[in-house]
């Protein structure tokens, strides 16, 4: 197995942005859904119910700045932008704690080319974090409760992941194709991709080697850290 793609959101919901390598800390990808659109009363809000989210670009100044279309994250611009695709009372936050609020699950999704073969569609609709090249059909779901060295970083399956109505919009054109979450369901038992959380930190790197790790073999302290 190898590591195939590496990709970030910095703005929760937008589109993320590829890179060539990347920090695992503990709490996921450096630079990951630091920046979300909520409501009023502080929920979130996502492109499962707003697919305009979609069609605003996510990205991460040289600075570290979050931004919108290349604008900083809390340009008046950014939010106008924002807003047109939510709500008008819509508000941009900052928050780099771990949560669902910020990763809905958990903070590092593991999509393989098996899995995406299975469904048959453009892999950005999973969202991952990290694209694995390498595993056949619908191997992955053997990973739950082992663990995945990528590069210098390890992370622990905790289960194969549930799908939504993210899965059914074309990342380009945003139309809606309703067929993907249904084969996902009725072929595939709703889920595909893997949840995990940060066993160990480290630079991950597009070509990196992967291995799935027995988890009662890692190092005390790694596996401590699950």
């Amino acid at each position: 197995m190898k590591v195939a793609e590496l990709w970030r959101y910095p703005v929760k919901s937008l589109r993320g942005e590829s890179l060539p390598e990347a920090l695992l800390t503990e709490a996921g990808l450096e630079g990951d859904r630091l920046v979300h659109a909520v409501r009023p009363s502080g929920r979130v809000f996502t492109a499962r119910t707003h697919k305009r989210m979609l069609a605003l670009q996510g990205g991460l100044a040289a600075d570290g700045t979050p931004t919108v279309d290349g604008l900083p994250w809390d340009d008046p611009e950014s939010l106008r932008r924002v807003r047109a695709a939510t709500q008008d009372d819509a508000q941009l936050v900052y928050y780099d704690g771990v949560g669902p609020s910020r990763f809905d699950v958990l903070p590092v999704s593991v999509a393989t080319d098996g899995g995406i073969a299975a469904v048959g569609v453009d892999h950005r609709r999973f969202r991952a974090n990290v694209y694995l090249d390498g595993v056949e059909g619908l191997v992955e779901r053997g990973f739950v409760g082992f663990a995945l060295r990528l590069g210098e970083a390890i992370v622990g399956v905790r289960q194969v992941r549930g799908r939504c109505v993210m899965t059914t919009y074309d990342p380009d054109t945003l139309e809606q194709d309703i067929s993907v979450l249904q084969k996902i369901y009725f072929e595939l038992g709703g889920v595909t991709a893997l949840d995990c959380y940060v066993v160990e930190p480290g630079v991950i790197r597009v070509g990196d080697e992967a291995e799935l790790l027995d988890y009662f073999t890692l190092p005390r302290g790694e596996a401590a850290a699950g």
